[in-house]
């Protein structure tokens, strides 16, 4: 289903060339807006991902969709690992989180690289964790991405994925999907003049297959343990799963 939703609804271009166009469009102001319309709360969520991963002390990790490098910066700080690799489609994202790496001299601990999560460019049995922050609802195909990235984690290795879902209780539902359908759209288009980057992100989660749909597609894909956990009234929600 979320296949069929692209940015630009661009019947010759294809989804994955189309994310990349958006977010190389939005890059310089995207930081800005995660903590703006989220009201600071896409931090507080990064927090709780990352700490997933306390108990398994993971020494080499994957962010893939890595973006700006947020989710990476967390780990790095929560985790202490030796090395985080971040990959994504948008070279405009990673030129902003070469920058980050540089201005905190963390280049020793976290390189960033173009890769497509469909097909990353690493041996089986790599990482130790595998990380993505709101990046899997984008996806060409959704389960070719969650299997290659079970093909690279090692066994034993765990996969955290925070994404946002859909609130179902009243009126949480009600005032999200209002925020969401129609201020957001008008917020985004203000500071990143790319109209249709913000909509997108809307129709994008409403196609999203979350909740227990998405735990059931990574059990199919040979994730084991999968876990589900909602965040803040179910705006966003943490994914786990182990690989055996």
């Amino acid at each position: 289903m979320n296949e069929k939703i692209t940015p630009y609804q661009s019947a010759s271009v294809t989804k994955k060339e189309q994310v990349a166009t958006m977010f190389n469009n939005i890059s310089g102001t995207y930081d800005f807006l995660n903590h703006f319309l989220s009201a600071g709360i896409d931090i507080i969520w990064r927090k709780k991902a990352i700490r997933e991963l306390s108990s398994l002390k993971p020494k080499m990790m994957l962010d893939v969709a890595t973006g700006t490098g947020d989710f990476a910066f967390e780990a790095i700080k929560i985790l202490s690992p030796e090395k985080i690799i971040g990959v994504d489609i948008s070279i405009g994202m990673l030129d902003v989180a070469r920058k980050k790496i540089a201005e905190r001299n963390l280049q020793h601990v976290f390189t960033v690289q173009t890769g497509d999560s469909e097909g990353l460019n690493f041996g089986d049995n790599h990482f130790d964790a595998i990380t993505v922050a709101f990046g899997v609802r984008n996806y060409e195909n959704l389960e070719k991405g969650l299997s290659d990235m079970l093909r690279v984690l090692k066994p034993g290795g765990k996969i955290v994925i925070l994404e946002f879902s859909k609130p179902t209780a009243f009126p949480i539902k009600q005032s999200y999907n209002f925020y969401f359908k129609h201020l957001l759209p008008v917020f985004g288009k203000l500071f990143s003049k790319d109209a249709r980057a913000y909509t997108y992100l809307n129709e994008s989660v409403i196609a999203f297959p979350d909740g227990k749909s998405f735990t059931q597609l990574m059990d199919k894909v040979g994730y084991k343990s999968t876990k589900h956990r909602p965040l803040t009234f179910g705006i966003s929600a943490i994914y786990t799963g182990v690989k055996a």
